[in-house]
Formats: C-alpha cells, sequence, structure tokens
C-alpha cells in the first residue's frame, strides 16, 4: 500500500475520525473521504495494514460503489506494481456490517497474489 499521507488531503480528521477508528490514523491507515469519478457522491473509505495485509473498505451512502470506483481507490491507495483483490468468501464466512461496502486486500509481507496468464485478464 502507499504511503497514506500521500492521501492527507482526503483523511478525515478529529472526532468524525475518532468516531469510526478511533484516532486520524497515520502512513499506514485512517479514514478518507473521495468524491466519486461516476457521480461525484462521496465515497468513504478506511485503509489499515495489519495482520499480514493491506486492507482497503469502500462504502457509499444508498449504493455499493462500482468497477470505475473500486478502480479509483484501489489505483489511489495501492502502488502501481501490486494487486489488490477483492473477496467472494463462501457464505458461513461472510461478515456484512455495511450493506453498500466493498474490500479490496493485499498482502503486505511480499507475498504475489497468484494471477492467471495475462491472456485470461
Amino acid at each position: 500500500m502507499r504511503d497514506l499521507h500521500q492521501l492527507d488531503q482526503y483523511r478525515i480528521r478529529g472526532h468524525a475520525a475518532h468516531n469510526v477508528y478511533g484516532w486520524d490514523g497515520d502512513g499506514t491507515c485512517g479514514c478518507f473521504t473521495m468524491t466519486s469519478p461516476t457521480d461525484h457522491q462521496p465515497l468513504v473509505i478506511v485503509a489499515s495494514s495489519e495482520g499480514g495485509w493491506d486492507h482497503v473498505s469502500v462504502s457509499c451512502k444508498n449504493r455499493c460503489p462500482n468497477w470505475i470506483e473500486m478502480d479509483y481507490v484501489k489505483r489511489s491507495f495501492f502502488r502501481d506494481d501490486e494487486t489488490a483483490m477483492q473477496l467472494h468468501v463462501p457464505p458461513s464466512a461472510h461478515i456484512n456490517v455495511h450493506p453498500n461496502c466493498l474490500h479490496l486486500w493485499a498482502p503486505n509481507d511480499g507475498t504475489k497474489i497468484p494471477l492467471p496468464p495475462p491472456i485470461f485478464v
């Protein structure tokens, strides 16, 4: 993941951040608001880096984020040389805390996410 201080212009600070995250965050975590490139609505983003994973959650008020928005957030929060993924877990492992939220994940221990042959992607 990028050093999140590069995104400080989008960082939520003070009382609003403390209610969600407990503090303002740092170079590895925090809460952010970016404008959707599709409909200019706010995207609320929570980023963290712990337990071997970089994680970004993206939510909208009245709908799930779309592909263009998720790609925009991926390119903003992760380096160009990183692969990030959305996971579709079995129903037994699904936890839904927010109905309009999607997630991006990337291992932060140097492990590369396996990819299919380039022609398939």
